[in-house]
């Protein structure tokens, strides 16, 4: 059977890195398997979901690279084939009316809770042999309820968490479709039910989500048989914690998955770092996009909740970025210097190339890069330390040297070295206070490599400045 695994996010918020975790588990899964990845949106929660929170979740998993191969599905274009089940299921006799409104629900939770047992619907209106049912309410539009079976239990292995086993007894008769409005024959699906059918008319083999839809499962077993279905294998993750060590959420103040982008981590490196944050293969710790789908496998998902940490992230997008091709990191490096306004020439992949070594992110490397395009303002205080009466003579000799040698490093190279000798000052006495004029700080690479980089009139009007 081919493997077909599916991503099947709600729009209710803006999706973070916990929530794409659960999209690349699954879509590494089918591409190591040769299978199939879906994306299906669960928009049904009509007044929560938004277009933008849409958005972010086609930009952000464009940008991971974590393509389907079918889709995007969206529930709400799929309500008359619900609908058409549910008929289905009616006329099976799977599913029964419910006419117990909210207040009366409330109540029966309020005196099963003083009575410290489990609050839950208590099948006043699930019709069984010898039953005589209430008397039908005038003008109340009824629940659609699932007939859960009675006795037994629902088992499933799953590839996280092992041997599940929930009674029956545990689950009680699930709304599936709340009350018809404006004539219609049967009211909107509820999510469970609407997961069952997708799943079955997707081919759904595996569904690799978070633990927080275990409870869901046993509930969406008991439907999947009902329609006479197998159900897919499940492997629910554990929850992926914030750096304060709880449910990482919108609310505790999570990142929309675009923003790392846009603050310049590669798409490369946050696939790394999330394939790690709940999966292992042996101690490797930074690996290529074909190496993760090469080792990938269900067998090494992890059972305890991963917590994010910035700054692993953070060393691990270092780890990526000076592995990058320079042409290529270039390309990165150049649209955050178009944020800035500044437009970057044919000199910008040997300036990555020089710099990429001190930098977690594209932006900490365009802002080294942006040295080379725009003015540079040096630090008060390093220009007061290391600009002196002392030194300005020798700053002077370098300028003119400069103005006539041929701009390559071992030329500058050679000019630095001759006004050391002619000076007898040491090599910090002179490269410090010339990187702080030229590049606005004492901390660089080797002097010549960057003043090589540089407009030979820049550097010039900089040294000036002295």
């Amino acid at each position: 059977m081919k493997v077909r695994t599916r991503f099947a996010p709600s729009p209710t918020g803006f999706i973070h890195l916990g929530n794409i975790r659960s999209a690349l588990y699954p879509w590494a899964f089918a591409r190591s398997q040769g299978g199939d990845f879906i994306l299906r949106i669960e928009d049904t929660d009509v007044e929560r979901s938004s277009q933008a929170a849409v958005d972010v979740i086609l930009e952000g998993m464009a940008w991971l690279g974590l393509d389907a191969d079918e889709g995007p599905f969206y529930q709400m274009q799929r309500m008359d084939r619900y609908k058409a089940v549910l008929q289905e299921m009616k006329a099976a006799g799977h599913v029964y009316p419910c006419y117990m409104g909210m207040a009366e629900l409330d109540a029966l939770r309020e005196r099963q809770m003083a009575a410290k047992e489990k609050p839950r619907y208590d099948g006043t209106w699930r019709p069984e042999p010898g039953k005589t049912l209430p008397p039908v309410p005038a003008g109340v539009q009824p629940v659609l309820r699932f007939m859960n079976p009675v006795g037994g239990s629902v088992v499933w292995e799953d590839k996280v968490k092992g041997r599940i086993e929930i009674s029956n007894a545990e689950l009680d008769d699930l709304v599936i479709a709340r009350p018809a409005e404006n004539g219609e024959t049967v009211g909107t699906p509820t999510y469970n039910f609407c997961v069952v059918v997708d799943d079955i008319d997707m081919a759904i083999t595996h569904v690799i989500r978070g633990d927080d839809h275990v409870n869901n499962t046993p509930r969406q077993i008991n439907i999947f048989q009902a329609l006479g279905k197998e159900p897919p294998v499940y492997a629910h993750l554990p929850t992926v914690l914030n750096e304060q060590g709880e449910k990482m959420s919108k609310r505790s103040g999570a990142k929309p998955v675009t923003q790392f982008r846009d603050e310049g981590f590669l798409a490369d490196a946050v696939v790394n770092y999330l394939a790690r944050l709940g999966w292992s293969h042996g101690d490797e710790e930074i690996f290529s996009r074909a190496q993760f789908l090469e080792w990938f496998n269900l067998d090494h998902l992890g059972r305890s909740a991963a917590q994010f940490d910035e700054a692993k992230l953070r060393w691990v997008n270092a780890q990526h970025m000076k592995a990058m091709d320079d042409e290529a990191l270039a390309d990165l490096v150049a649209e955050q210097l178009i944020k800035r306004r500044i437009d970057p020439d044919d000199r910008l992949a040997a300036i990555c190339a020089l710099f990429k070594d001190r930098c977690d992110t594209t932006v900490a490397l365009a802002g080294w890069a942006a040295k080379f395009y725009a003015d540079v303002t040096p630090d008060p205080d390093e220009k007061a330390k290391h600009i002196t009466d002392g030194v300005r003579p020798a700053i002077g000799i370098l300028a003119r040297a400069l103005e006539g040698c041929p701009w390559n490093r071992a030329a500058i190279g050679e000019a630095i070295k001759e006004v050391l000798r002619a000076t007898g000052i040491k090599m910090p006495q002179l490269a410090m206070p010339v990187r702080v004029l030229v590049m606005g700080t004492a901390q660089t690479p080797s002097l010549d490599a960057v003043l090589a980089l540089c407009n030979r009139e820049a550097v010039l009007a900089r040294l000036a400045a002295a």
